[in-house]
């Protein structure tokens, strides 16, 4: 129905009900008088009439959408009404000098009760509608009788033929058990959502606490993860009120919201005075982890951000991607080039004199490293090393590399070059007025090369998900925490430094694919989880640094500097000169060694920032 029709068709009505009332007061009153030998009845009738349309449309009782009318419609209502009744009166006082007070008063009752109940028709025919469900419907529990929950639960039951239907709510808050809710009562706590979900017969669990940690909506799919009920989370009231989505764009459950541990949390007022209207430029640009510093750099409006990076296709897809994203506010440069060529490297730094430079680029698989040793020392080692030089001599005011935590006590070619890098970051700082520091952090979800693509996989095939052994643990973050992490870090430079991530408490791999698989709607038994044993170079438990290479205290909240010594000058450059000629084996034993000295108190020229 058009706007203009729709508003003659509540004019009409509305005209009707206004003369219908106060002509119905008046003979309710005197029964055996004629409406027409009274002129003061008539002259109300017209001025309530006028009256009434003047306050409707200051009030928009004729814009609203009343088949999702609430208390609040109905006090606008109340006001149109006062108001024209006592305009009618006012002129019954101004004409007669007095007032006919039962008639206006019984016009005033009738008044409110028939327009506001030609009006909360609609909305009884609209939640009749809703109320007609089909029968493939999915019964949802809410987690969360709160402002979210509320706002779902009422969106859920207003939209036409849902494919959900809410049953009832759960929320730890002993004020509200029993108590009803947009007609759904809440059950139980989050403890008793196995035994609800049973004698309920819920298909999906929907958790509607956006604010909720991740400590918080790992205790919760706990509950949920044994039920058999696919689990949703809600998006958040910030996304929603900002349009970016609406309240029924419910997500799945993300490995990463599985991981118990808050995200660290910017200075951002430190990282807009690095990076604002800077010259940036990021190795290994199309990385997982290269490609997320680019978009967490964009951010922050940097004059410049070079992509540099050896494989075309992955540069240009994030080049793409900011040009989109930032293109007026920034100049997005992407460079294909190999950190191994020196000349190039150089002439890239000459041209365009970067502030900051996140080194991402390296080969990060232990298992391939482990077959290709050489292939590790020339990206990890001569790569850095070249980027590092550069930085050196074109006087970059800060160098940030990225590391691993596969750097510490490394058993593997890969963790060992790594570590090898630190060391060259570190010698150059003790001399450089370039601010060096590196950056030590766990496995990301999601990388190439990790875990979770590949159980996914594995999954979608049916099965079954190989995991390398049953003790198996590892250290994890997301990529964007990552980036974020490796950004913050290039602000505490003093130069030497290597900054390590307080992580939290280590990830079984087996319960990370027990999570990934109930994540995916399927039962342990159906997919099953096999163990391969541990690959080449492997270690069961990776460390950040052992309790006597932590300094005390924290430079940033979960952000601590390592005591890690590098080694000679005149030792790095005779290693480096025999590299190239030595075999796999010499390399691997010649690397692992260095990479595993003991650290000796006061070696370190790492100082708390």
């Amino acid at each position: 129905m058009s706007y203009g029709l729709r508003y003659v068709l509540f004019f009409i009505v509305d005209s009707a009900i206004v003369l219908s009332a106060i002509f119905m007061s008046y003979y309710l009153l005197h029964p055996t008088l004629k409406v027409y030998s009274d002129s003061m009845i008539i002259i109300s009738a017209i001025t309530l009439l006028v009256s009434h349309h003047i306050a409707a449309y200051y009030f928009h009782l004729y814009d609203r959408v009343w088949s999702v009318a609430s208390v609040r419609e109905l006090l606008t209502i109340g006001y149109a009404v006062t108001i024209s009744v006592a305009t009618a009166s006012a002129m019954q006082y101004f004409i007669k000098d007095d007032i006919y007070f039962r008639v206006m008063a019984i016009t005033w009752m009738l008044h409110i009760i028939m327009i506001g109940g030609s009006r909360f028709l609609l909305r009884l025919l609209h939640d009749r509608e809703s109320f007609a469900k089909p029968k493939n419907q999915r019964r949802v529990l809410i987690v969360g009788a709160g402002q979210a929950g509320t706002m779902l639960a009422r969106n859920l039951k207003q939209t036409p033929n849902p494919d959900l239907s809410p049953v009832a709510f759960i929320d730890d808050d002993p004020r509200k058990q029993q108590l009803k809710i947009m007609n759904l009562t809440v059950k139980g706590k989050t403890k008793d959502i196995p035994s609800i979900v049973k004698s309920k017969g819920i298909d999906e669990i929907i958790i509607a606490i956006p604010s909720l940690g991740k400590i918080g909506i790992q205790s919760i799919y706990e509950q949920c993860a044994h039920t058999g009920a696919k689990v949703k989370i809600m998006p958040s009231i910030e996304e929603i009120m900002i349009g970016r989505v609406s309240v029924n764009d419910m997500r799945d459950v993300k490995i990463e919201d599985l991981l118990g541990r808050k995200e660290v949390e910017l200075d951002l007022k430190a990282i807009v005075d690095k990076l604002t209207n800077r010259t940036i430029l990021v190795t290994g640009a199309g990385g997982s982890i290269g490609s997320e510093i680019c978009r967490q750099v964009s951010e922050f409006r940097p004059k410049r951000l070079i992509l540099l990076g050896h494989g075309e296709s992955s540069i240009y897809t994030i080049d793409m991607e900011l040009r989109q994203k930032v293109a007026k506010e920034t100049e997005i440069i992407p460079i294909i080039a190999d950190v191994k060529d020196r000349s190039r490297i150089f002439d890239i730094f000459s041209e365009y004199k970067p502030d900051v430079i996140y080194h991402a680029a390296a080969h990060k698989h232990v298992p391939l490293m482990e077959a290709n040793p050489m292939e590790a020392v020339k990206n990890n080692i001569f790569g850095t090393k070249n980027v590092a030089e550069a930085a050196d001599m074109f006087g970059v005011p800060y160098f940030v590399l990225v590391s691993t935590d596969k750097a510490v006590n490394p058993p593997n070619v890969m963790g060992a070059t790594k570590r090898f890098a630190e060391m060259i970051v570190q010698n150059l700082a003790k001399e450089s007025t370039t601010k060096f520091a590196a950056v030590r952090f766990g496995n990301v979800l999601g990388s190439r090369g990790s875990v979770v693509p590949l159980f996914k996989q594995q999954i979608a095939a049916g099965g079954p998900v190989t995991v390398t052994d049953p003790e198996m643990t590892r250290y994890f973050m997301t990529i964007p925490e990552a980036s974020r992490l490796v950004i913050q870090a290039g602000t505490l430079a003093a130069g030497g430094e290597v900054f390590v991530l307080d992580m939290g408490e280590p990830v079984k791999i087996v319960d990370l694919a027990n999570n990934l698989i109930k994540l995916s709607g399927y039962d342990i038994e159906e997919i099953g989880i096999e163990f391969s044993g541990i690959r080449p170079g492997e270690k069961l438990f990776e460390e950040l640094l052992n309790e006597d290479e932590i300094q005390s205290g924290q430079v940033f909240p979960k952000i601590h500097i390592g005591k890690a010594a590098p080694i000679s000058v005149t030792e790095m450059e005779f290693v480096l000169e025999k590299l190239p000629g030595m075999s796999s084996v010499e390399v691997k034993e010649t690397l692992v060694g260095l990479a595993n000295r003991k650290v000796v108190e006061g070696q370190s020229k790492a100082t708390t920032v």
